[in-house]
């Protein structure tokens, strides 16, 4: 018998305490990794105090997993004991469905999360199917590399796959978690980069990230002054704004994509879209091929998330910094 210790969350809100399990037998398509860090995702905030629903508990968080591949199952064939691996939201999907088989298995309706329904990476140890184990690049260090395993594809798919180049002017809204990366990558596309922030002290920061122009949105007309200039906005934040602004801040066949989660509904007249063939869109995490590609641009770009690191131990100071926003730019657990 095998036993896995980590920290567990046992109600809605509760503190995370020591819990080990026994995660049975190692199935023949999984790989066991032994976990050196795990970021502190806000969704794990959401999932430890159940916002979202469908948590349950007892369940160990954590879905930004950085480690070392130490068991390998009878049928994987890419994977070896030694291998540095990171696992992100997504840990198994069905293979077979249409969504599975042209590569975006994180659309998959059979998809399984890292932590939902089962235990995450607060712990020292996890185990994924093989094809959600993605190998890191020696250039990155693990610890700025966890936060990219969920933040930071949230921001390279959108980016990747509503093809932003050179020729692009790029937007990102908000410089937080997710935003200080989407800065970087954007930059790394080529693209003319603008960060909107209501943090005017965050210019400089948002400057060496990557960005060309700064807009201090919490200036009465900055919106209005930069009408009709982006063909791509990538909003991060989980706060309501003025959509309607942002809309009219596209240029034609410009697109928003949401990828933070505002508290109200987004509402917007149809005419600004119809108007100039315009268009809102969401987008999810990325399937293991975007990983592997985001995580080699990342390592010939430089791009790597600014983190405050924690003891494994010190997790629940971690959550509660989190919970704060009092963490520039991500939360990173060692063990």
């Amino acid at each position: 018998m095998s036993e896995f210790h980590g920290l567990a969350v046992h109600a809605a809100g509760a503190h995370l305490l020591p819990y080990k399990y026994d995660p049975g037998e190692l199935l023949a398509d999984e790989v066991e990794i032994k976990i050196s860090h795990c970021g502190v995702c806000h969704s794990d905030i959401h999932l430890i105090d159940n916002d979202w629903g469908f948590s349950k508990y007892p369940f160990i968080p954590g879905h930004e997993v950085v480690g070392t591949v130490v068991g390998v199952g009878s049928d994987v064939k890419s994977h070896t004991v030694g291998q540095r691996v990171g696992v992100g939201w997504q840990s198994d999907s069905c293979g077979i469905c249409e969504w599975c088989r042209q590569g975006d298995e994180h659309l998959c309706a059979k998809a399984q999360p890292t932590c939902v329904g089962r235990n995450g990476g607060y712990a020292d140890r996890i185990r994924v199917n093989w094809r959600f184990a993605i190998t890191i690049p020696d250039a990155l260090e693990s610890e700025g590399v966890a936060p990219l395993l969920c933040g930071g594809i949230t921001v390279y798919s959108p980016l990747r796959n509503h093809g932003v180049r050179p020729s692009s002017r790029v937007g990102v809204i908000g410089i937080g978690g997710l935003g200080h990366m989407g800065l970087q990558f954007a930059k790394a596309f080529g693209a003319e980069v603008t960060a909107f922030s209501t943090s005017k002290d965050k210019e400089a920061e948002a400057r060496e990230l990557g960005a060309h122009q700064f807009v201090n949105t919490r200036d009465t007309g900055a919106l209005k002054k930069v009408a009709g200039s982006f063909d791509f906005l990538l909003s991060t934040v989980s706060a309501d704004q003025d959509w309607q602004g942002y809309v009219n801040a596209l240029r034609p066949k410009g697109m928003m994509c949401v990828v933070g989660v505002p508290p109200s509904p987004i509402q917007l007249q149809a005419f600004a879209l119809l108007g100039q063939q315009k268009a809102v869109s969401g987008s999810p995490t990325g399937s293991p091929r975007d990983l592997y590609e985001m995580l080699d641009v990342a390592a010939r770009h430089g791009v790597k998330a600014i983190t405050e690191r924690y003891a494994m131990a010190k997790a629940n100071d971690a959550v509660a910094k989190v919970k704060k926003n009092q963490v520039r730019y991500r939360a990173v657990l060692a063990n």
